[in-house]
């Protein structure tokens, strides 16, 4: 009673913003640390780009500057070479030019190219309040859904480094929130539908919501190519939950009536409007003459001659790239295998300056450590398994919508990575990222089912059970927060929370 005004005032924005404002605090708190570095000769490096942030920042530096991104002499002062020169990059354009966003509002430092990945994981945080809301009906399981995702060790890292994968969760997360308000508002007008409508195959009204999705789906694909995974899955779910709603309605023969009636229309929003955001992500490379390969085909033989030379030279560009994906085998200390991704097998350091003394970066003691480590929070990730069994069961013993979704959106983005371990790929733990939102919705969803009735015993036992594993999360990501944020500690207390040799 007393969380009543909190959970369902207005819409329940109260308890959404409040989430928010807790993801956002924690992402944006010192945003700009590490700023510095020292290596093993102390040399102390100002303007320290950790990790990838040596490609991505100096691309987006690059594509403010030039509209392309261009080689460099050297990574950390992102300097173009002389002639100008394209660099080949293997990652589309958007997340960079989000990136370029935050250096071009407060400057080419550690919290200009790392501000727009800051917004886009607190903005996470709030759709998955708001879809958890909707889905499970209770403002307070979305606001418990949102809190874990704001906690996760994972999640937060990446909304703190100008790397592109956040984004990429980003637009995941908002393609599934669009489809699901889609799937219920086309429920919703079905039942309006008369009886000679329904006997047509219903009739169908204004879908607003799926040609957002079809926007995010560019997006997503415009930011990196591995979206093409949980976006598979998406629309899959779109033609299930479609048929699945004219056979609730009514309809004989829903399949063949949403063939009929929809794929157009389904095509359009979902492939023809995805294919056009992503064409256009790519106006920089198309308007200038400096871009990697904008000239291959010029003067070249080809057997299709209708085609212009810049399409043939982009699709030349394009095969090359996944090239360079399918024969990625080069060996990294911090590579790992998708299959020990839940148990958080080999997190990867993104940060850690040797040999930190008394006196420097704060320390105190004679020896410290000051570390980024992309690693999850344990309490959420080691339940993963757990989750997976319970949303299987929910699938196929009460025939759950909701847990069938979750379960494939939080399956796909690391199983998929599976089979490319055959062919020996260098894969890292941060691929799983865009699975971490619909596990917290899944934990959100399996609280709800066990929570049951109110007023029962079984409502009165699971709701402290559910109280104690948050404040566990909580002080799991307390105590992990140091090495997460790259706060100086002493040797003994960050080698504390090294739990396995395979984290150091």
């Amino acid at each position: 009673q007393r969380l009543r005004p909190l959970v369902e005032g207005r819409g329940g924005w109260t308890l959404t913003l409040l989430v928010t404002l807790i993801a956002g605090l924690v992402r944006f708190i010192r945003l700009g640390e590490p700023s510095t570095s020292i290596d093993d000769k102390g040399v102390v490096t100002k303007n320290y780009r950790m990790f990838d942030e040596v490609y991505y920042a100096c691309d987006a530096q690059n594509l403010m500057n030039h509209g392309v991104e261009r080689a460099v002499y050297d990574q950390m002062t992102c300097v173009p070479k002389v002639p100008a020169e394209g660099a080949f990059v293997v990652h589309p354009p958007l997340g960079k030019w989000l990136i370029a966003g935050g250096e071009q509002l407060f400057g080419i430092n550690p919290f200009g190219w790392r501000f727009a990945a800051a917004v886009f994981g607190t903005l996470t945080v709030l759709l998955v309040v708001r879809i958890g809301r909707r889905m499970l009906g209770s403002t307070l399981l979305g606001g418990f859904a949102g809190l874990l995702l704001a906690l996760d060790g994972l999640h937060f890292v990446q909304s703190r480094i100008a790397m592109v994968d956040i984004f990429l969760c980003f637009w995941v997360v908002a393609a599934f929130g669009a489809l699901v308000v889609d799937r219920d508002s086309f429920r919703e007008h079905l039942s309006r539908n008369s009886e000679e409508q329904i006997a047509s195959g219903g009739r169908l009204g204004r879908r607003p919501w799926r040609l957002v999705a079809g926007v995010c789906f560019g997006a997503a694909l415009a930011t990196k190519w591995s979206a093409l995974f949980p976006l598979a899955v998406l629309m899959l779910l779109a033609v299930f939950w479609e048929v699945g709603a004219r056979r609730t309605a009514g309809v004989h023969g829903p399949w063949r009536a949403t063939l009929r009636r929809t794929s157009v229309a389904f095509m359009a929003a979902l492939v023809v409007v995805p294919v056009a955001v992503y064409v256009a992500s790519w106006t920089g490379w198309f308007v200038t003459s400096e871009g990697y390969d904008r000239a291959w085909a010029e003067g070249r033989s080809t057997s299709w001659p209708m085609i212009p030379e810049v399409m043939r030279s982009w699709w030349h560009y394009h095969w090359e790239a996944y090239n360079f994906h399918n024969t990625l085998e080069s060996s990294h200390p911090y590579q790992s295998h998708p299959l020990s991704w839940p148990f958080l097998g080999r997190p990867v350091s993104y940060f850690y300056p040797p040999g930190i003394k008394a006196g420097t970066f704060g320390c105190q003691t004679a020896t410290c450590s000051k570390e980024v480590l992309a690693i999850g929070t344990p309490a959420i990730w080691w339940m993963m398994i757990p989750v997976a069994f319970g949303l299987a069961v929910r699938w196929i013993g009460r025939r759950d919508w909701r847990a069938s979704a979750l379960l494939l959106m939080m399956s796909v983005s690391i199983l998929a990575w599976s089979p490319s371990d055959l062919k020996g790929r260098t894969m890292f733990l941060f691929y799983a990222l865009p699975s971490v939102p619909f596990l917290c919705l899944g934990l959100a969803l399996l609280a709800g089912w066990l929570l049951g009735n109110a007023g029962t015993v079984r409502r009165t036992v699971t709701s402290a059970a559910v109280g104690l594993y948050t404040s566990l999360v909580v002080v799991n990501f307390i105590y992990l927060y140091p090495v997460l944020a790259a706060v100086t500690l002493p040797y003994d207390d960050w080698l504390a929370r090294m739990w396995f040799r395979s984290w150091i």
